[in-house]
């Protein structure tokens, strides 16, 4: 019985560097830009409305850092401890879920982030640095094209999901 899982290993190292990277998305949104943007990421969070979705989007990311270290358990779990190697197709569908699900989050979660500072600044009053648009301007103007790239983004989420799914009982459900 083999003592590591090369899939595991591989979510496991994707987790740590999506926690370097929100880190230091962190230390931009809530310090560098604190100091340099005008209006601040946290002035366009505390206003709402558009602001909300640079907040959804800093979730998500957390989230899904999240969600790659319990996927490294997951993985490890099947192949170490119940002995279950994944075969050549479910190892395809195991990176397939990787790839996907790292891209389709990160995607997903900075067009948020991006959008909904770009869209805050753009309520917010000229005379505080802001666009002094109105809400209909914002979401014509500004939000109105994101929705789609968001929703490709999600999709390719889903399917590297709907794919680790697959790869987990294929190996759970065989004979070791």
């Amino acid at each position: 019985m083999e003592k590591t899982s090369r899939i595991a290993t591989m979510f496991l190292w994707s987790a740590i560097a999506q926690g370097a990277i929100i880190a230091a998305v962190t230390f931009i949104i809530f310090i560098w830009g604190s100091i340099y943007l005008s209006p601040s990421p946290s002035m366009v969070i505390a206003s709402g409305s558009a602001g909300i979705w640079l907040t959804v989007g800093y979730v998500m990311y957390i989230i899904m850092v999240l969600a790659l270290g319990v996927t490294s358990f997951l993985y490890d779990y099947i192949e170490v401890r119940l002995g279950k190697r994944l075969d050549r197709f479910s190892a395809i569908l195991a990176r397939v879920h990787l790839v996907l699900m790292n891209s389709g989050m990160i995607g997903a979660a900075l067009l948020l982030m991006y959008a909904g500072y770009v869209g805050g600044v753009g309520l917010m009053p000229s005379a505080i640095g802001g666009g002094g648009l109105t809400q209909l301007q914002v979401h014509e103007q500004i939000l109105g094209q994101y929705p789609l790239p968001i929703i490709a983004f999600v999709v390719a989420t889903i399917v590297g999901i709907i794919s680790g799914g697959i790869s987990y009982l294929r190996s759970l459900l065989r004979k070791p």
